[in-house]
């Protein structure tokens, strides 16, 4: 099985698990009618989305600036629905954020504005990237107010591989290096860091919905 065929069924096994995890939030929307569910739907929607993508047409697409902005989507869909859900004290202010850097993202990566482009999207991706990654374990934690279920703290853990696959591809974009994440390295570990993240988002929003 050469390594094409490999990265193929990981981005297939990648997708079933984005459909599963999209009809969880689903089934909860249907019932609940929270707005975080709707935002989780499209980060996992995006992704979905992005993953067959990469199946038909290669990963030579990572360099587009349209799947740069698209992309964004995601990190932004789920930080946004885990401040929704459990730090609304902060979700506006979230908000404005993660609208400005979408926005500067994408007019940046589109426009060919370099300086924005290299200053918003590691700002972006790692705020975003935080919030994923410690929202998840102080809301498990949290001696007041909504906490989370157990198990949520796996949503942290795809917060940390999110946030180093998707600062390693933007920096890669603008032709720089970060760390030793080198170009072949980023090719060679992409597909299956995406399965593994999925794995672990969706460990811990379902123990998270099966504990509502």
């Amino acid at each position: 099985m050469n390594l094409l065929t490999l990265d193929n069924l990981f981005l297939l096994l990648t997708g079933l698990t984005a459909i599963y995890l999209l009809w969880r939030f689903y089934t909860r929307w249907s019932r609940e009618k929270k707005v975080y569910d709707l935002y989780y739907g499209m980060g996992f929607l995006v992704l979905l989305v992005s993953g067959l993508l990469l199946i038909f047409l290669g990963l030579g697409i990572l360099s587009s600036p349209y799947v740069l902005t698209v992309a964004s989507l995601i990190p932004l869909g789920i930080s946004m629905g885990i401040a929704e859900q459990y730090f609304p004290q902060w979700k506006k202010a979230f908000k404005w954020f993660a609208l400005v850097g979408f926005l500067a993202i994408a007019i940046s990566a589109i426009g060919g504005m370099d300086l924005v482009k290299k200053n918003s999207v590691p700002l972006f991706h790692g705020v975003a990237g935080l919030v994923i990654f410690l929202g998840p374990f102080f809301a498990t934690s949290s001696p007041k107010g909504k906490k989370a279920a157990k198990g949520f703290w796996w949503v942290g853990i795809g917060g940390v591989l999110i946030g180093l696959g998707g600062i390693a591809l933007a920096f890669i974009s603008m032709g720089a290096q970060l760390l030793f994440f080198s170009p072949a390295f980023v090719m060679l570990i992409l597909t299956p860091l995406l399965l593994l993240m999925t794995l672990a988002f969706t460990f811990g929003f379902v123990k998270d919905i099966k504990a509502a």
